[in-house]
């Protein structure tokens, strides 16, 4: 798969090795000249100085035949730019763009052609909330601009679905379980398979199938 990074910071920089190293090939766009200059060539890095936040420079870059965008440099507004050409302009199928102040995440959605944001305060503030919450709804990530969310809910000793079958559980037409830790191991969810008190349910929702997810899995 050939993905292009835009910003060769450490955050562009680590995520373009880490990817080469998984067997991508990755097209790395730097700005400043004097950054570009301070890589390390690696095999199976492209590195183009140029400003991803501009069509020629993308368009030289051959961005159209990349399969995912990540814009990751540390401008909310450069990774916007970034996403909306790259979605609009050269019709990349994946985005997935940095963001760097959380009280911006809001417009990190399809509407700047952002597939999936990453905000790492929120990312944290959510893990912190997955580890010590029983028995309330904790939203992990968002994909699709938001239109998709994975949720997180620790079930209680008292939980009504506690001993209950999947299949025999109201689960919400627009959400599925997709998976269920059950203390050091991973249980793919079946019809048969009867939650336990402690079980974390990890959970595909949509903004109108969320609250009724929460309702299921935390009513006592």
């Amino acid at each position: 798969m050939r993905v292009a990074v835009a910003g060769a910071g450490n955050v562009g920089t680590f995520i373009a090795t880490a990817l080469v190293q998984n067997g991508h090939e990755v097209l790395l766009i730097e700005q400043s000249p004097a950054v570009a200059a301070r890589i390390e060539a690696i095999d199976g890095i492209e590195l183009r100085v140029g400003d991803a936040c501009e069509v020629s420079s993308l368009r030289e870059a051959a961005l159209e035949s990349c399969d995912v965008v990540v814009a990751a440099t540390g401008d909310d507004e450069d990774n916007l730019v970034v996403s909306l050409l790259a979605k609009q302009e050269f019709a990349v199928p994946r985005v997935i763009a940095r963001v760097n102040h959380p009280k911006n995440q809001w417009m990190f959605n399809e509407s700047w052609g952002v597939d999936v944001a990453v905000s790492t305060p929120h990312l944290i503030t959510s893990l912190v909330d997955e580890a010590v919450s029983v028995g309330r709804l904790v939203r992990l990530f968002q994909l699709e601009g938001g239109k998709v969310g994975l949720v997180e809910v620790t079930l209680a000793p008292d939980a009504d679905v506690v001993g209950k079958e999947i299949k025999d559980i109201a689960i919400p037409r627009n959400a599925t379980f997709v998976a269920i830790v059950r203390r050091d191991s991973v249980v793919m969810p079946r019809g048969d398979t009867a939650l336990q008190a402690g079980d974390e349910v990890l959970a595909i929702v949509t903004p109108e199938s969320e609250d009724d997810v929460r309702n299921v899995l935390t009513r006592t």
